[in-house]
């Protein structure tokens, strides 16, 4: 029946026989892959990834050797790229068995799941060791679904979820070819490496097949540790066949905070800034220039990256700023500051004054991918309160300062304290087998204090047992608006995805005299600091934004109170050297948080205090 759709071919002659095909210009034959796996160079990649297992050698045959075959005689002579690294024939091979290396040495360096119990990751081990080889080896399969056209020697296309070849074969790269499109065509053939067994034993662990599959995607930024280890695998592999050196390549950091910051910008300008619109927009590019609004952009932008549990983000703007323009991804203004001042018109006659920041196109987009340029105008303002001025469409920010040092909000990336200053712990457990060695600190004076009384707790419903953020939830533009109940529905949501880690040493969420405990103000300056519109709501009752968000718990009544009416609970921290204390809320219900309730936190003992 599809016969009946398709184009018909012009006649061609018949070849004189099955070899001068073989032998035409640019036609290979299939090899099996006990041929294509041979070479001497190939058996040592081989030999070395065994042995960055804990298999015997019949467990490798099943679990690596078996899809390392199918993905051979899936991927025969083809080159990883038509120009760049591993160029040649055979090289996406090459690439393949290189990449799967790399991880797994990388791979030796993690436990995984991160934050799972001792237990736990010992069970899952080799589970996590083998999604890491297949997320490796899978990365850049899709490339010879959507970048080549292969053309059998009878004149018949081949697609690879037709299998493996069968005939002789030539290809070339498509001209049309969209770039990156190949991480999304994975998903067509990765069944084709990976067997039904496999498949059903990776599905059986929801974390692990969670982050393969964004690797398998191309979302590597969703993917956590796995995709980490794919990432810098793949840097190394790619600068060793260009002639660098790829143990500089593993060595890079690996929270490298300028590239997290540029992968974060791409993500948001594809997912959630608006572009050249004819008034409310987070930026408009031109020919020469992508500008975005500086205040809002960064907000985002911090807030995007507190959101996938990244470290090391910095708690204000002015230093995300000089982060961007110390690694060259924000240009300069003539006086070498990072914030423009400009004046936006649009083709209709709308204008008005921003502050910018200006960053070059390709820093963000490749070839055609780029969007079409603004239509109106964006003309530079030479002004001296440029540099320190942060306008925006929305309601600015007082002046920016560092949150209170807790010890849980990240230091600013790439500084160092200046001479005789000391950063404080706080009400974090920075260490609870290795403290440090900072002297305690009183808790914050209002965190001791008891609930607010009086009509204004009853503004605020009871929800006793949150659940994930759904449609009913009150949104503005969109957006669901921060609240009690979706501080909650937060907490579920960053705890279950290991976004928050729980009883580990620089947790903010603890399992304690069997429920849970939050530490104070750690907890909620992390959720202002994912929501940064809270600052607005904060301003207007002329309090701090995370205790905008405890007024807002506390008025839920999911929290247990002392017997003298203190909200606020004191645990100590028992370590090898030393102990310590924190300050926080006990819940009178731990299913507020967990379906399954952690075991208890060996090191942490609730102190009960005479009412």
């Amino acid at each position: 029946m599809f016969a009946l759709f398709q184009r018909k071919r012009p006649v061609q002659a018949a070849p004189t026989a099955p070899a001068t095909a073989t032998k035409a210009k640019g036609v290979m034959r299939p090899e099996t892959a006990a041929s294509l796996l041979s070479t001497a160079r190939r058996q040592k990649l081989l030999e070395h990834i065994w042995q960055r297992t804990s298999l015997s050698r019949q467990q490798f045959a099943v679990l690596y050797l078996g899809p390392l075959e199918r993905y051979a005689e899936l991927v025969q002579q083809f080159p990883a790229s038509e120009s760049h690294h591993h160029a040649y024939p055979g090289g996406l091979l090459d690439h393949g068995l290189e990449i799967v290396a790399y991880a797994l040495k990388l791979r030796q360096s993690h436990l995984l799941p991160a934050g799972a119990t001792p237990e736990d990751q010992a069970a899952q081990a080799e589970a996590w060791t083998a999604a890491t080889a297949y997320a490796a080896l899978l990365h850049d399969i899709g490339k010879i679904a959507v970048d080549l056209h292969v053309e059998m020697s009878d004149g018949s296309l081949w697609h690879p979820w037709h299998g493996p070849l069968q005939h002789p074969y030539r290809f070339r790269y498509r001209k049309d070819r969209a770039y990156r499109l190949h991480n999304a065509a994975s998903g067509l053939l990765y069944n084709r490496v990976l067997d039904r067994e496999i498949l059903d034993w990776l599905s059986s662990y929801p974390e692990l097949w969670t982050a393969l599959l964004y690797v398998l995607a191309g979302q590597h930024e969703h993917a956590g540790v796995l995709g980490e280890l794919v990432t810098k695998a793949d840097r190394a592999s790619v600068a060793q066949e260009l002639g660098g050196d790829p143990a500089k390549a593993l060595a890079a950091p690996k929270h490298a905070l300028q590239r997290k910051l540029l992968e974060g910008l791409r993500y948001l300008l594809k997912e959630e800034l608006k572009l050249n619109q004819p008034q409310a927009s987070d930026g408009w590019l031109t020919q020469d220039a992508l500008w975005l609004v500086s205040k809002t952009v960064s907000d985002k932008l911090r807030a995007h990256l507190l959101s996938q549990g990244i470290e090391g983000i910095p708690a204000n703007n002015t230093a995300v700023f000089n982060i961007l323009q110390d690694h060259g991804m924000l240009q300069a203004t003539p006086d070498d500051k990072a914030i423009w001042k400009a004046v936006v018109t649009s083709d209709a006659g709308w204008t008005h004054t921003f502050t910018l920041l200006r960053l070059a196109p390709a820093l963000i987009w490749e070839g055609n991918e780029r969007p079409p340029a603004f239509e109106g105008t964006v003309e530079v303002v030479q002004d001296d309160t440029a540099a320190t001025a942060e306008a925006s469409p929305t309601p600015p920010d007082a002046a920016e300062q560092p949150l209170p040092s807790t010890g849980t909000v990240p230091a600013p990336a790439l500084s160092t304290p200046a001479p005789g200053r000391q950063i404080s712990s706080g009400d974090s457990v920075d260490a609870l087998l290795d403290l440090l060695g900072t002297p305690d600190s009183a808790p914050p004076a209002s965190v001791n204090e008891p609930a607010e009384t009086g009509s204004g707790l009853e503004q605020e419903p009871v929800l006793p047992s949150p659940a994930a953020p759904s449609a009913t939830d009150e949104k503005k533009d969109g957006q669901v608006l921060p609240s009690g109940e979706h501080f909650i529905a937060w907490l579920r949501q960053h705890i279950s995805t290991r976004k928050l880690i729980i009883n580990d040493a620089k947790a903010l969420v603890h399992t304690v005299a069997d429920t849970v405990y939050l530490v104070s103000p750690g907890i909620f300056q992390r959720y202002a600091q994912e929501h940064p519109n809270i600052a607005f709501l904060a301003r207007q009752e002329q309090i701090a934004d995370w205790q905008w968000v405890q007024k807002r718990f506390e008025r839920l009544g999911l929290h247990r109170k002392q017997d003298s009416g203190l909200n606020i609970w004191t645990c100590e921290v028992t370590g090898p050297r030393k102990s310590r204390r924190l300050h926080g809320y006990l819940l009178e219900d731990p299913k507020a948080i967990f379906v399954d309730v952690p075991p208890n936190n060996p090191y942490l003992t609730v102190v009960f205090q005479p009412g």
